[in-house]
């Protein structure tokens, strides 16, 4: 299994609507490519100056599928996210390979 994390810093100012748009409509585009197993949203309890951040982690079953979606589907989503949110946003991406689940 592999976790494909998007680390999202968002600006205070479009918070609400930032939130709304993953659940409505990013995560759901995602998950519609059929190449994830599952995805979950979750805030990152820290103090942080300047915005909220977020993980958004996305779990696939091997890396065929992360390939498959880095080439066909990642460029036009992360385009759509940065069109609709700017500079209001800042994410790094990360991938884990899980050896364990307990």
């Amino acid at each position: 299994m592999i976790i494909y994390n998007v680390t999202v810093n968002v600006d205070e100012d479009v918070l609400s609507q930032w939130l709304k748009w993953m659940s409505e409509k990013h995560i759901p585009d995602v998950m519609k490519t059929g190449l994830f197993k599952e995805c979950k949203l979750s805030k990152i309890l820290a103090e942080e100056a300047g915005g909220r951040s977020f993980s958004v982690q996305y779990l696939l079953e091997n890396w065929d599928n992360y390939h498959n979606y880095q080439s066909k589907y990642a460029l036009k989503l992360q385009k759509e996210h940065l069109d609709k949110f700017g500079n209001k946003c800042v994410a790094f991406r990360t991938l884990l390979e899980v050896k364990e689940v307990f």
